[in-house]
C-alpha cells in the first residue's frame, strides 16, 4: 500500500507544481474560455488544465515502472504503456477543444478513433459474465463495446464539468473507492501489484493535485483536456480489472463480489452518466443536437435552487461518495447494515440537496397559508354582516318605527 501512496503523492505533487506554468501558457497562447451564456464563471479564465494532470500522471507512471514492486506490470507487457499513449492522444484533443472550441463531431471522431487505437493495443473488454459463466467476445465486437465504453466515460465526466472542482472531486472519489476494490482484489492473486490499482491512485493523486487550484473561485479551469482524459481513464482502470474475473467463481452465491469489477465503475459513474442521458434525452426532445449547450446540468438546477458553487460541489460530492463507498461496504458488511446507513445518508443528503428551496419556499408557503386565512376570516365576516341585514329583519324593524304625527295607535293626531 505506501508504494501505492508514494505513486499518488508524485502525481498529485507534480500536477500540482506545473498547474501555475500550465496557466501561464494558456494565456500566453489564448487557451482563455469566453463567458457563455451556460457558464457559471463570470470572468474569463485560462483552459487547459489538464495538461498538467498529464504531466503528473506520465511522470508518475515512469517513476512506477522503475520500482521494484511494480515494475513486473510494465516487463514484457505493453498493456500500461498503451494507456499512457491513450492518454496523451485524448488529452492532446481536448487541449485543441480548448484551443479551437472543435465542432462536436469532429471531436467525437476524434475519441472514436483513440478509443480503436487502445483497444487495438490490447486494452480490451475480452469476457462478460453471463449466464453463469464468462461469454467470450469476438475480437470485432470486444473493440467496439470497449471503444463505446470509453467514449461514453469520457463524455460523461465532460458534461459534468461545469463547476470548479466538481469533475476532478467526483473523478477522485470514485477513484478511491475503485483503488481500494482493486487492492483487495489484487491481494488474493500471485502478484500482489495490480495495474488498476496504480491506474486509480495515480487518478485521484492528479486530481487532488489539480483541485488545489480549481477550488472556487479557480485560477484554471481544466478544459477538455483535463475532462476527457479523466473519464479515459477511469474506464482503462475498470477495463483491466475486468481481465481478473475467475470463471470458477461466476455463481449465485458470490454474485456480486464477482461483478463489481463491471459495476462498480458505473456506479462510480452515475452521476456524470446520469446527468448525460437527462441532457441527451432532454436535446433530442427539443429537436436539438445531444451536443447542444443549456443550462439544464444537474450543477445549474443546484444553484438555480440557491446553492452557492461551493456549497452545490460538495454536496454533490456527497452523493457520489455514497453511491461509490456504499456499493463497496455491501462486500465487507451485512446488506441489512449497510442499507440502514444508506438510508439514513440519503435522507441528511435530500435535506441538505433541498434546504435552500426549503428555505425560501417555507415563509412564501407561511405568507400564502396567511393570506388565504386572512382571505376566508373577511368571507365570514362578510357573510355575518350580511345575514343580520336581511330584508326580514329591515321590514320588522321599520314597522316597529313610529310615524312622525301619528299617535300609537297609528292615527294622525290633529294639529
Amino acid at each position: 500500500m505506501r508504494i501505492y501512496l508514494l505513486v499518488a503523492a508524485i502525481a498529485g505533487g507534480v500536477t500540482w507544481l506545473v498547474t501555475p506554468l500550465i496557466r501561464h501558457v494558456a494565456i500566453e497562447i489564448g487557451a482563455v474560455g469566453e463567458v457563455r451564456a451556460r457558464d457559471v464563471h463570470t470572468i474569463p479564465t485560462p483552459r487547459m488544465g489538464g495538461l498538467g494532470m498529464l504531466i503528473g500522471f506520465t511522470v508518475a507512471t515512469i517513476f512506477a515502472s522503475r520500482t521494484p514492486f511494480l515494475a513486473g506490470l510494465f516487463q514484457g507487457n505493453y498493456q500500461m504503456w498503451v494507456i499512457l499513449a491513450g492518454g496523451i492522444m485524448i488529452s492532446l484533443l481536448g487541449m485543441a477543444d480548448d484551443l479551437w472550441d472543435l465542432d462536436w463531431m469532429l471531436k467525437l471522431a476524434g475519441q472514436l478513433l483513440i478509443s480503436v487505437f487502445v483497444a487495438w493495443g490490447g486494452l480490451q473488454i475480452i469476457s462478460l459474465p453471463l449466464g453463469g459463466s464468462l461469454i467470450t467476445a469476438s475480437p470485432s465486437l470486444s473493440m467496439a463495446i470497449t471503444a463505446f465504453l470509453i467514449v461514453a466515460s469520457i463524455n460523461a465526466v465532460n458534461f459534468v464539468d461545469g463547476l470548479d472542482g466538481l469533475a476532478s472531486g467526483i473523478v477522485a472519489i470514485g477513484g478511491i473507492a475503485f483503488a481500494i476494490y482493486s487492492y483487495i482484489i489484487a491481494r488474493y492473486s500471485p502478484s500482489y501489484a495490480s495495474l488498476a490499482t496504480l491506474i486509480d491512485v495515480m487518478m485521484v493523486g492528479i486530481c487532488v493535485g489539480f483541485i488545489l487550484h480549481n477550488w472556487h473561485p479557480a485560477k484554471l479551469f481544466m478544459g477538455d483536456s483535463g475532462s476527457m482524459l479523466l473519464g479515459y481513464l477511469i474506464t482503462c482502470a475498470s477495463i483491466v480489472m475486468t481481465g481478473r474475473l475467475d470463471p470458477a467463481s461466476i455463481h449465485a452465491s458470490i454474485f456480486l463480489p464477482v461483478f463489481m469489477p463491471i459495476l462498480l465503475p458505473i456506479l462510480v459513474l452515475f452521476l456524470p452518466v446520469l446527468d448525460m442521458c437527462l441532457a441527451i434525452v432532454r436535446r433530442l426532445a427539443k429537436g436539438q443536437s445531444p451536443m447542444h449547450p443549456d443550462r439544464m446540468h444537474l450543477h445549474h438546477r443546484m444553484l438555480r435552487i440557491g446553492h452557492s458553487v461551493r456549497g452545490a460541489v460538495l454536496i454533490l460530492w456527497g452523493w457520489a461518495a455514497l453511491i461509490a463507498f456504499g456499493s463497496l461496504t455491501i462486500l465487507f458488511f451485512k446488506a441489512q447494515h449497510v442499507a440502514f446507513g444508506m438510508a439514513i445518508a440519503v435522507v441528511v443528503l435530500t435535506i441538505a440537496t433541498m434546504y435552500p428551496y426549503l428555505k425560501h419556499r417555507i415563509p412564501e408557503i407561511q405568507e400564502e397559508n396567511a393570506t388565504l386565512e386572512a382571505a376566508r376570516h373577511n368571507a365570514q365576516h362578510a357573510t355575518a354582516v350580511h345575514d343580520d341585514v336581511t330584508p326580514e329583519n329591515t321590514r320588522s324593524g321599520s314597522e316597529s318605527l313610529p310615524v312622525a304625527g301619528a299617535d300609537s295607535s297609528g292615527q294622525e293626531n290633529p294639529s
